[in-house]
């Protein structure tokens, strides 16, 4: 996608034909800066913190970590411990894991001398694949999107709500979600999108919105608790979101809030689909609301917000009162019932273990 005019990818390799660069996403929208990673402890950090963010991006970002280690020590026990430190970074996106387990794959029985190149050029591969698995996801959800407009009056935009970032700041280009509202928008279908600011990390109005703007889809942020509103109202034609893990039954974990936008689509009519990339499903998991761990971060994220004053100054300030305790749960499941489908590489795939059986047939018994 496109910042400014100008073509970028949210990770790559340096000139120097090993470092790493990424897209500071804690930093915007008021900067866009960019940093260096050159070890396997800088990508782990990375991940933790936050710079990077999205379940493809943090998978992409773990490769290249595990090739940042073996620069320094390519051994067995090395890649085990890069694996170990970047596995306990985010618990809940399982691409991470997908991502980890594909590059030991990659560098099992290898010869040590071997390994360096071999990680570097499936780190690689794991990038290029997640940009055409998000072409497709695009391409099938953009045929939902001109279904819609079809049946609309001529000019009449098609209003679609998303929650959090699920764009190309959160893969390495496309995103999930946004990737059938990019390809309509380029089709010349006239389309809006609501976007969440998505308390408390307020991804969906510092990156979505952010980057949104920047390719010139038109967009409005609203707060959190509108889109209800706005479906009573007839104003929301369909929900597309993204999932930092999808169940084999079709129930879908994502950023905090998605469950209560799939509830008052459900109570509205209003189509609530899901865009996922297959590393995104957990074959190992059946029931999301008992299985899939819930990440709980810093307090901080909810009781202190950064922004820019009027003075072009970038401050932090805190909006709770002094000893009042915080909880911050990062993310919710949706189960399957409330999901209308979920949007792959291979089409739009019935929430179930049979809508998803059917499209995956090779991963049927394998967990």
């Amino acid at each position: 996608m496109k910042v400014d005019g100008k073509p970028y990818r949210t990770i790559w390799v340096n000139g120097d034909g090993w470092s790493v660069e990424i897209i500071d996403q804690t930093r915007m929208p008021h900067r866009f800066e960019t940093v260096t990673l050159k070890t396997v402890a800088d990508a782990a950090h990375a991940i933790k913190a936050m710079l990077v963010r999205g379940a493809p991006l943090i998978g992409a970002t773990a490769a290249y970590g595990v090739c940042l280690a073996l620069r320094e020590d390519d051994s067995d026990e090395a890649i085990d411990r890069a694996r170990d430190l970047l596995i306990e970074t985010r618990p809940t996106a399982v691409n991470l894991r997908w991502a980890l387990d594909e590059m030991r794959e990659a560098l099992r029985n290898r010869p040590r001398g071997e390994r360096l190149e071999a990680a570097y050029r499936r780190a690689a591969e794991i990038c290029d694949e997640d940009v055409e698995i998000c072409r497709s996801i695009g391409r099938h959800g953009l045929k939902l999107i001109q279904e819609i407009a079809a049946k609309k009056p001529a000019g009449e935009p098609v209003n679609i709500l998303t929650h959090c970032n699920a764009g190309w700041l959160a893969t390495v280009d496309w995103g999930t979600a946004t990737a059938p509202m990019y390809m309509a928008f380029e089709d010349g279908i006239p389309v809006h999108v609501w976007a969440d600011e998505t308390r408390p990390r307020n991804q969906g109005a510092s990156l979505t919105a952010w980057e949104l703007g920047h390719h010139g889809v038109p967009h409005t942020v609203i707060a959190d608790n509108v889109g209800g509103h706005l479906m009573q109202h007839g104003q929301v034609d369909l929900c597309i979101v993204g999932t930092d893990r999808t169940t084999a039954s079709g129930d879908v974990c994502n950023k905090i809030g998605t469950y209560l936008k799939a509830l008052a689509a459900h109570d509205n009519g209003v189509p609530f689909y899901v865009a996922l990339p297959s590393p995104t499903i957990d074959w190992t998991v059946h029931d999301g609301v008992k299985e899939i761990p819930i990440e709980q971060r810093s307090g901080e994220e909810v009781s202190r917000m950064t922004g820019r004053t009027a003075a072009g100054a970038i401050e932090t300030v805190t909006i709770t009162p002094d000893g009042s305790p915080v909880a911050n749960y990062a993310f919710d499941v949706t189960p399957r019932r409330y999901v209308t489908g979920l949007i792959t590489e291979r089409g739009v795939a019935e929430p179930s273990p049979e809508g998803l059986a059917a499209l995956f047939p090779e991963r049927v018994g394998r967990g």
